[in-house]
């Protein structure tokens, strides 16, 4: 029998996408663990998620290439049913550097990852929640940054330029497809405990910041993933085009 409510979530393998799935499964979804290249990571959450009786499964996907695209989603109709929910998720971060030191290559990876995989994933998404295509509605949630506002300066605004895409991606397709029973929101979290920093060489950055937070001190990964969850829940509704800052008022 099929589960009636599934949600996607891509780079689900660590850190906010992995609390994510968590979360979801416990919520009575089943979940879909897409994952790039660490299977290991994957299929490990999977297991963990699997043994609490909740449906999951794991899809290795490049989100950022078309076919893989429209592999992923085959897959999930497939073995779990219509997507009710799509977290896009995934992303990538490069070395700390000033705009002067990156190359085009840097720049196209980050864009084409961080961004071409938002709008293909959010494409296939919508092609089966509209209603205008037979669907039953669903949500999307954009993970942005608090990036997108700050810009990175002297770190990577390539990263930021690319979060700063996903907010205008979350405004626009919201209001295009609300009248089609699909709400698209977005978070943005700020300095989260997540091994992305190491991705940017610096592994104890938020060390290195948290005193410039008000709150004084990082986020956690399941905290960013309770807002999702509510932004994916009937619990927002009448939300739509919105964008939650989870960065403890930095």
């Amino acid at each position: 029998m099929m589960t009636e409510k599934v949600v996607l979530i891509t780079g689900a393998g660590r850190g906010i996408g992995a609390a994510t799935a968590k979360l979801f499964a416990e919520k009575g979804y089943a979940v879909c663990i897409n994952y790039k290249a660490n299977s290991k990571a994957a299929n490990l959450l999977a297991d963990e998620i699997s043994a609490t009786g909740a449906k999951c499964i794991t899809v290795q996907a490049d989100v950022s290439q078309e076919d893989d695209v429209k592999r992923l989603f085959s897959i999930i109709e497939q073995e779990l049913g219509a997507i009710s929910v799509l977290v896009n998720n995934a992303g990538i971060l490069h070395q700390q550097t000033r705009l002067e030191e990156m190359t085009a290559e840097r720049i196209n990876t980050i864009l084409i990852n961080n961004v071409t995989s938002y709008f293909l994933c959010s494409r296939e998404a919508v092609k089966r929640m509209s209603t205008r295509h037979g669907g039953k509605g669903g949500v999307i949630v954009n993970v942005s940054s608090g990036a997108a506002r700050t810009g990175s300066p002297n770190e990577y605004i390539d990263y930021a330029a690319s979060k700063g895409a996903i907010d205008t991606l979350t405004k626009g397709l919201s209001l295009e497809v609300a009248a089609e029973g699909i709400r698209v929101n977005c978070v943005r979290p700020g300095l989260i405990y997540t091994d992305m920093h190491a991705d940017g060489g610096e592994p104890e950055r938020i060390a290195r910041l948290k005193s410039k937070i008000p709150l004084q001190r990082g986020g956690q990964p399941a905290e960013v993933a309770e807002a999702i969850y509510w932004l994916a829940s009937d619990k927002s509704s009448f939300s739509t085009g919105n964008y939650l800052d989870l960065s403890g008022g930095l």
